[in-house]
């Protein structure tokens, strides 16, 4: 089987219209045809991994398996120091049933305070894992440091966007233009080694 994107349809696997945008962004260069796991009604398979990674190639292999074509999976969390890295890799379950994220970080916000520490250091972290069906798979993980702001503040991008300040900066994910997010973010730190990685095959 062939391993190369070229003239193939790409499935984005999530149902995450933030992620499927963000994700389809950093796409849109390279020219593919793409198309969400959530446009084609695949089922959301249970995330029972124990790190970011097991996580996407879980949701990246069950997506290409059921359309039999090659598929990107992403997984990624806010890691919170002060928290002992959580929420982590169930960041997305902070956000309850619903998926209210202005809950999530809210959570995340209470659960500093009664930390009784100054420290406000986090994480994002993103792995991205791309799958065919014979179950080839490839995976990448992307970081970028920053701090944790409370009241949160923006209202672009998604998820904890508006409560994390990137390292070097003094606004948040939240309050950021879209171009200058996806230039720095731990999805285009992981991206950017998915992308040599395809140019890099011989």
């Amino acid at each position: 089987m062939s391993y190369d994107l070229k003239n193939q349809k790409l499935i984005i696997a999530s149902h995450n219209q933030g992620k499927v945008k963000e994700i389809g962004d950093l796409l849109d260069p390279f020219g593919l045809d793409v198309i969400s796991a959530g446009a084609l009604n695949l089922p959301e398979p249970e995330e029972t991994g124990t790190s970011y990674i097991a996580n996407a190639e879980l949701k990246a292999l069950a997506a290409s398996q059921a359309a039999n074509l090659p598929a990107l999976a992403d997984d990624s969390g806010l890691s919170v120091t002060a928290l002992g890295g959580a929420p982590g890799i169930y960041s997305a379950r902070w956000a309850g049933e619903t998926k209210d994220f202005n809950y999530a970080m809210k959570r995340v916000a209470d659960a500093l305070l009664l930390s009784g520490t100054n420290d406000r250091s986090a994480e994002f972290v993103c792995a991205l894992s791309l799958a065919w069906p014979d179950g080839h798979i490839v995976s990448f993980e992307g970081r970028v440091g920053g701090t944790i702001a409370w009241p949160a503040r923006g209202d672009k991008g998604f998820g904890y966007d508006p409560i994390f300040v990137p390292t070097g900066h003094t606004i948040t994910f939240g309050e950021m233009a879209p171009e200058k997010k996806h230039a720095m973010s731990h999805r285009a730190v992981a991206f950017s080694q998915l992308v040599d990685h395809l140019t890099n095959q011989t």
